[in-house]
C-alpha cells in the first residue's frame, strides 16, 4: 500500500503558504502548530540577519519558518536518511542557496558546524522524545550539547521536550529564562 505524503506550511514571512512535505512518523514527529505559533511569537523580530540551526532537522518546518521571517541561513542536521532526503527537496523548494543539510548524528555534527558560524545564530533543539526505543539517554546528551554552544555565537538555545521532562535552570554558561507548556509537549529558552 503506498502512502500518500503529509504537508505542513510556512505560516508567515516571505514563504508563507509554501507548502513543506513532512517525514514518516515513524522516524520523526512534527512540531505542533501552537507550540510554532508560539516559538515565533517570541522570536519575532530577533531572527532578522541572523542563523538558525534546527538541531534534529526532521522536515526542516521550524528552520525553514525562520527563514521565511527574516533569518539570514538556517542550518538541518538530520540522522534519519528518508527524513533527510525530504528535508533536502523542502529546502530546495525553498531557498537552496541560503539552507545547508547536513546528514548525520546531531550529538557528534553540532561542533563541526560552530567555526563555520559567521553570525550570532538560534539554536533549535527538537530532540526525539525519550519514550521512544534507545532514546533513553537523550534529553542528558541534548543538554550536554547545550552547555557546549560556544557563547560568543549563541543568542539562545530552545528546547522543545515532553512536559514531563523538568529541564535544569541553567545548562552551562546558559540560563532558563522560560518555558511554556502545550499539552504533552513544551519550549524552554535559554540565554
Amino acid at each position: 500500500m503506498v502512502t500518500k505524503p503529509l504537508y505542513t506550511t510556512i505560516n508567515t514571512g516571505k514563504y508563507k503558504g509554501k507548502k513543506l512535505e513532512l517525514p514518516s512518523l515513524e522516524s520523526t514527529r512534527s512540531t505542533k502548530a501552537i507550540l510554532k505559533g508560539s516559538l515565533f511569537d517570541t522570536l519575532q523580530y530577533e531572527l532578522i540577519d541572523n542563523a538558525f540551526v534546527e538541531v534534529f532537522g526532521g522536515s526542516g518546518s521550524i528552520g525553514l519558518e525562520a527563514l521565511s521571517r527574516g533569518a539570514d541561513h538556517a542550518y538541518f542536521i538530520e540522522k534519519d536518511h528518508d527524513a533527510a532526503r525530504i528535508l533536502k527537496r523542502n529546502c530546495k523548494a525553498i531557498d537552496d542557496a541560503r539552507t545547508t543539510v547536513i546528514c548525520g548524528d546531531s550529538f557528534m555534527l553540532l561542533p563541526t558546524l560552530f567555526s563555520t558560524l559567521r553570525t550570532p545564530t538560534y539554536f533549535y533543539f527538537d530532540p526525539p522524545f525519550s519514550i521512544r526505543e534507545g532514546m533513553e539517554d537523550v534529553y542528558q546528551n541534548t543538554l550536554r550539547l547545550i552547555a557546549s554552544l560556544p557563547q560568543e555565537k549563541t543568542i539562545a538555545a530552545i528546547v522543545e521536550h515532553m512536559s514531563a521532562e523538568v529541564l535544569p535552570e541553567t545548562i552551562g554558561s546558559y540560563t532558563l529564562q522560560k518555558t511554556k507548556k502545550f499539552g504533552k509537549s513544551s519550549l524552554s529558552y535559554y540565554r
